[in-house]
């Protein structure tokens, strides 16, 4: 199957926004009930046979396209974001290698799907805890670990720590995604101006 640039930049929309979530309940202790729902649901959609699939439709990830939009332009708010998405990057490099630890999660994804249809809710807070704890015993492990700074307030209630946890898996499945259609480092540097087209694209 061949994928296009507009293919990735999906891609790097599900990992931006999925991060811009984890940068909000970290500061503040809350999230966006829709675009956390569209980060979860794409960690259950492993065998989609599109991106779009992926995250159900491209307008389900135009958020992280206009934080594309923007980064890309150099008007990016937050400074820290583009540093989590660079982890998250370099993260997936580590844990695509790491079989055992991608069979230990594709288990524990198999489980947490289950429990989201017998819940018929896939962002329960149950839901967001059991993938939040297969975070923590399996990714959360690997080298570079994802640093996420906030209010101590928030980050010392378990609730809170359990959906950034979450978040930080769907990030992690938006990169193996970035991956599988082709990304690159290189996409950053030689083909910027056609990854601004393509978001430019999605966006219309």
């Amino acid at each position: 199957m061949s994928f296009s640039i507009d293919d990735r930049v999906l891609a790097l929309a599900g990992i931006a926004q999925a991060l811009q979530q984890v940068r909000r309940i970290a500061e503040t202790g809350h999230s966006e009930a829709s675009v956390v729902r569209t980060a979860i649901d794409s960690v259950f959609r492993i065998d989609a046979d599109s991106p779009q699939a992926v995250y159900g439709s491209a307008a389900n990830v135009a958020p992280g396209l206009r934080l594309l939009h923007n980064y890309f332009r150099s008007q990016g708010q937050d400074e820290i974001l583009p540093r989590l998405a660079l982890a998250v990057l370099q993260l997936e490099r580590r844990f695509v290698r790491e079989h055992a630890v991608v069979e230990q999660v594709s288990q524990g994804i198999a489980r947490a799907r289950r429990q989201a249809l017998e819940l018929n809710d896939s962002a329960h807070p149950d839901v967001l805890g059991s993938l939040g704890g297969l975070y923590a015993d399996t990714i959360s492990h690997l080298k570079p670990r994802v640093m996420v700074q906030g209010n101590p307030h928030y980050l010392g209630q378990a609730g809170v720590v359990a959906e950034i946890r979450a978040l930080l898996l769907a990030a992690v499945r938006s990169a193996v995604l970035w991956r599988q259609t082709g990304g690159q480092y290189w996409d950053f540097l030689i083909s910027r101006k056609a990854m601004i087209e393509a978001v430019d694209r999605q966006l219309r």
